[in-house]
Formats: C-alpha cells, structure tokens, sequence
C-alpha cells in the first residue's frame, strides 16, 4: 500500500512503546473530586449551578447563549463544593466548578435520550452534537457543531480521520482503534451523514492512519465491512513522520489538496475529526451521553508504569498520582505532546476535554542547550511543512516588528515545533512566536475594542 505524505517535518523519537501496549483503563479519582472547567473551547461559558446543589452525571452546569458556546456538563453524581479558579492548560487560571462525588450515586445519569443519527434531520443532528457539549478532543478544542456545519457556500465532499496521533509519547487514540474499532466507525459514519457526504455519490470518508499503526488496519476493516460502508469509507496510510496529524497535511497527503492561507479544510471540501471526537459524537447518540469523559495518555520517563486512562472530565492529575501512577524523578510536566504541548508548573491541573495527554519528562528526556545565534543554515526553513521562514520571521519579532513578520506568515505557523526541534543553535523559535501571536491577537482585540467604542459614541 503506497505511504501518503506531505514535504518537511522531522522525524523525533516516537517513544509509543511505553504505552501502546496499555489497554485503556476506567479509574475515578482518589480525592473524590473533580474540578470541571466551565469553559473547554467555544466562547465562554456561564455557571447554572451553585455550591450545595446536588447534581447528577451528565447534569448541565454552564452553558452560554453564543453561537460558538459548547456546554459543559457535571462528570459524576455528587454536591457542588466550589466554584473557582483552577489552574488549566497554559498555566491560566479558569473558572471551574468542583464536585464531590457519591460513588453510591455512580449510576445516577441525567443523559439525553438516544437519537438515530440516519433517521434524525441535519438540524437535529446538530443540536445533539452541540448539547452533547462536543469539542475537537485532538487538542483545539474547536466546537464540533461548528465545525459541522460549514458555511453553505462549501461543498463538502470528504471527511477524514485523523488516526496518524503523530505526537511523540501519546497512544490513546492508537489504543481506542484497536479496543473500539466499530465506535470509531460508527462516528464517522455520522459525522459523514450529518455534514452531508454520506449521500453525495463522490463522497467519502477516509482513515489517515499512520504506517506504525498498521496493526490497527485490520480492526477497522473488519468493523467498515461489517456496516456495509467498504464503498464510501477507506483507510489511506500515511508516512510516520511529524506533524503528520495536522490538518494542513493530511489533506495534502489523503486528497492532494492544499487549505489556503487562513483558511480551514471546509474551503477545499473536506472535514478532519479526530478519533476521541468521532467516539464522543457516536455516544451523544447511541447512549445520549455528553462529553464527560476523557481518554488520555499518562508517560513519560518519570512514569514507573505509563498508562492510557478514562477519566471523568475535571479529573485533577495530582489525584492520580500515588494511588494510579507513580511518578519519580520528574523534571518538567506537560499537558499534550513534547512537541505541541505545554509545560504546567505543577500537577494540580484538571484533565479537560481537550487533554490528550499528560507527560512526566524526566532531566535527560528534556536535555536542551543553550540557545546560541542563528547559524542560517536553513533547516526550520527545511523542516517546516506550512513553507514558512521561520529564521526571517524570528528576526522580525526580535526587532518589534509584527507587520512584518505577519506579512511574512506568522499567523501561517501551525506551531508544530518542528523548527525548534530541527534548529542545531537550540532557538525556542516556537516559543518566540507564540509570545508574538498572543502580541498580535491582544492588539487585534484592542483595536476591534476601540473601533466598536468609537462606533458607539458615533450612534449616540
């Protein structure tokens, strides 16, 4: 079977095998507690509950009245102790609302009822999607019913996978293939009823699976015969090579199609889901269940056994720590991947719907040395698969000079890391431009502020 891919990226260390050989294990929290974000992707949210409130699994407790607003639901059964900040992903204080739960009441659920996705209206499908509180569970967090539902001008026609988890360390979504392989095509199976590509004769869906995941092929093969779906679903494989998994490049690799410049898969004719995504849409309707749980991987070097969990959404990770992992010699942790994720002060963080992982790295796994001057030797400028000159344009954000590093495409960056990892003068490039975009976004907001003040006074 001839291997898919794009030009650029790297090749790190995948270190799977510490944990892709873990089935996914279900485990509550030792402390009794969950600390659930209220707001996990989409615009933010309002609390509906207050502390003293019984509420059971499944229970809405925040939600907003914006179009991109995703509702959050209680994970457990149990009493509303608190509501405030907690430390979430980038180490930024969100508002949370924690919850003791009653492990007597575990079966207490308030989850919708069951709907058929084939026999249910586009609209209705909709809906469910969203007040199943359904966010891209890759890591973006993007709100599934607008993804769902691209604007009318886009003709879509494909819906791929993403199977390739090309992150380093991660294996849950390899895991989730291997142990649910007719949930995984089943989701996407909805996902292509509902944005339409089901009945359109030239519309498919396709799983971009990563050649080290081939043991997964079969499983899925099996479960797309099963359901009758051998002429409208395919797995396509793609080369193990970083970053893979970005949407960028599995649309050039799967379709041979490239998303303009600030533009999303929908404008070429295509919808990406990720796998945990595709199975949280499949339970909102077969079991009327919102997302309230989350798959992650636990590894790292400073893991004495890494494992890939299912958690309630809120799961504090130092509550996992000393009665499910155990952890030792632990130099930097990260919530999500070595290459995209980011590094967390410390462990009392809340797992969200978002957190695919969370990695324990010891000193020697995270060695880096001292950054140096740029050598202009070109690799970020080779290694960059959105064909980007990282060098140039960290040149420009050293002097203050966002125009024009902006002209030159900071905003194209998909902040994959493969520049910092491929640059031998060790420049955190991704780093610098991370602060660069937070510059141009909180200016961007600014500005919007000061031109809707302006118009307002001009009203009056």
């Amino acid at each position: 079977m001839r291997k898919l891919s794009f030009k650029g990226g790297v090749f790190p260390p995948e270190r799977k095998e510490l944990s892709q050989e873990c089935p996914v294990q279900s485990v509550l929290p030792s402390s009794k507690k969950v600390c659930i974000p209220v707001t996990m992707g989409g615009a933010p949210n309002q609390v509906l509950v207050k502390v003293g409130d019984v509420v059971k699994k499944g229970q809405l407790i925040a939600n907003g009245n914006a179009f991109m607003s995703v509702p959050v639901h209680s994970s457990v059964s149990g009493t509303v102790k608190k509501i405030g900040p907690v430390l979430s992903t980038a180490n930024v204080e969100t508002l949370a609302v924690e919850i003791e739960f009653d492990p007597a009441a575990e079966y207490e659920t308030d989850y919708m009822p069951v709907l058929d996705p084939f026999a249910c209206d586009k609209e209705t499908a909709l809906k469910r999607v969203k007040d199943a509180g359904i966010v891209g569970m890759g890591g973006a967090s993007f709100p599934a019913h607008v993804k769902l539902n691209p604007p009318p001008a886009s003709v879509i026609d494909s819906v791929i996978l993403n199977a390739a988890e090309c992150e380093p360390y991660l294996t849950i979504d390899e895991r989730t293939l291997l142990e649910t392989p007719e949930k995984v095509v089943d989701g996407l199976a909805i996902v292509m009823q509902i944005t339409g590509v089901m009945e359109k004769p030239d519309g498919f869906g396709y799983i971009g699976l990563e050649e080290n995941k081939l043991h997964c092929a079969e499983g899925l093969q099996k479960a797309i015969d099963d359901k009758k779906y051998s002429d409208v679903i395919f797995i396509k494989i793609v080369k193990t090579k970083y970053p893979q998994g970005c949407e960028k490049m599995l649309t050039k690799a799967i379709l041979n199609r490239e998303i303009p410049t600030k533009g999303l898969p929908a404008n070429i004719g295509c919808v990406i889901c990720n796998v945990g995504t595709v199975c949280a849409i499949s339970d909102a309707f077969r079991l009327g269940m919102p997302l309230i749980e989350r798959p992650l991987t636990i590894s790292g070097g400073a893991v004495k056994e890494p494992k890939n969990l299912r958690v309630p959404v809120g799961t504090m990770v130092s509550d996992l720590i000393g009665d499910v992992i155990e952890i030792d010699g632990a130099a930097k942790i990260l919530s999500g991947g070595p290459m995209m994720g980011f590094a967390m002060t410390n462990a009392q963080f809340p797992v969200a719907k978002g957190t695919s992982g969370v990695l324990f790295l010891t000193r020697k796994e995270i060695a880096v040395s001292k950054e140096s001057a740029c050598i202009n030797c070109g690799m970020c400028l080779k290694s960059c698969p959105v064909h980007i000159v990282p060098a140039l344009i960290k040149r420009q954000v050293e002097k203050g000079d966002l125009d024009k590093a902006l002209s030159m495409g900071l905003m194209d960056c998909i902040e994959c890391g493969s520049c910092t990892y491929s640059c031998p003068a060790n420049i955190q490039i991704l780093q610098h431009f991370r602060v660069a975009k937070n510059k141009v976004r909180a200016k961007m907001a600014a500005d919007k502020a000061k031109a809707d003040a302006e118009k307002a006074k001009g009203d009056k």
